[in-house]
């Protein structure tokens, strides 16, 4: 199994990364995250990865796939689940795959791999988010890799507003309507920006507003129109820093958490009985202008919103001609 041991700077203020700030929902109730403030023995073994590591050309592959029959789980309400379990389809499905994708929840998604059900999730949040399913399946499932380097909490501006720092915001706050618009009230995100930001960076001066994602990106879409600037809390990957000029504030106290890495996960036995198709999943990496641009298309109310994924990944695909040979070739690294 893919692990590494390294660990990384401020990971343990990662906790609250619980992230459900990382798909179309973010209900935020932060079942899905590990607990703990110092840094367990999972934590340590997942805390790095380098996602160039198992690349090959497929081609090099030796073997042949037992059955081009693949099935992939995607996480309810988790935006870039759904996108890498479609851009995978499609990919496989150009060398003759039949791939089913199935919607779970993140709990019984990972009951699924690890028994068989479902033959692989590509969205494993570590070494802070999905640490307790690991405890619990990590032996009868394997690593295929990780294809992201970026998963983090932020608080966003527009890309020409003042504030460079969420530090600035206590002096720059009148720029900003002295108003930062969250998401939902339970989400992990939320009591983040709560419970560590606004206090640690002197934010109690301004209004911090509780709606919803979908209200939130309404708020940035209408601060474009009107020119005005806006901040807002938000998280990567998401499609918003595809479809508007937006920009994280740096975070120097960490008081936002850490970065985790996104993995994918197969049933134990998967890489012996589908060579191939592992190879394609552990080949994938996806650069933050990749999967914005991605999600975009799928998620954007301006696009495909949510409609018709395999559309969109197809229409994604055109737009980046060379993306499939170069993940057939291990080059995306």
């Amino acid at each position: 199994m893919f692990k590494r041991s390294k660990t990384m700077a401020g990971i343990a203020m990662a906790a609250a990364l619980v992230l459900t700030g990382c798909g179309a929902s973010n209900t935020g109730s932060g079942d899905d995250s590990g607990s703990g403030s110092d840094e367990t023995a999972t934590q340590s073994e997942w805390a790095e990865c380098d996602m160039t590591e198992g690349v090959q050309d497929v081609a090099e592959v030796s073997g042949e796939d037992a059955d081009k029959e693949i099935s992939i789980g995607a996480f309810n309400g988790w935006d870039e689940s759904f996108a890498t379990a479609h851009l995978l389809k499609a990919v496989l499905e150009q060398d003759g795959y039949t791939v089913t994708i199935e919607p779970y929840d993140a709990a019984p998604a990972y009951t699924a791999v690890a028994d068989g059900s479902i033959d692989l999730v590509t969205d494993a949040w570590l070494p802070i988010t999905h640490e307790d399913y690991l405890n619990e399946y990590g032996d009868q499932m394997e690593s295929l890799g990780c294809w992201y380097d970026n998963a983090k909490l932020t608080i966003a501006v527009n890309e020409d507003s003042p504030a460079q720092s969420i530090e600035d915001l206590a002096e720059m706050g009148d720029e900003y309507g002295n108003t930062i618009v969250g998401i939902e009230p339970g989400a992990g995100l939320t009591k983040q920006t709560e419970e560590k930001a606004i206090p640690e960076y002197g934010l109690d001066g301004m209004t911090f507003t509780t709606s919803s994602t979908p209200a939130m990106l309404a708020a940035i879409k209408a601060s474009q129109s009107n020119g005005t600037n806006i901040a807002v809390t938000l998280w990567r990957p998401h499609w918003a820093y595809d479809a508007f000029p937006m920009r994280d504030l740096e975070d120097p106290k960490g008081a936002m958490g850490g970065t985790e890495f996104i993995y994918s996960f197969a049933t134990d036995g998967f890489s012996e009985e589908h060579p191939v198709a592992s190879q394609i999943v552990k080949n994938l990496i996806l650069s933050d202008e990749h999967l914005s641009s991605l999600e975009n298309i799928m998620f954007g109310a301006d696009n495909f919103n949510g409609q018709d994924n395999d559309a969109a990944v197809a229409q994604w695909l055109s737009e980046n001609p060379d993306f499939a040979t170069q993940l057939k070739a291990g080059e995306l690294g």
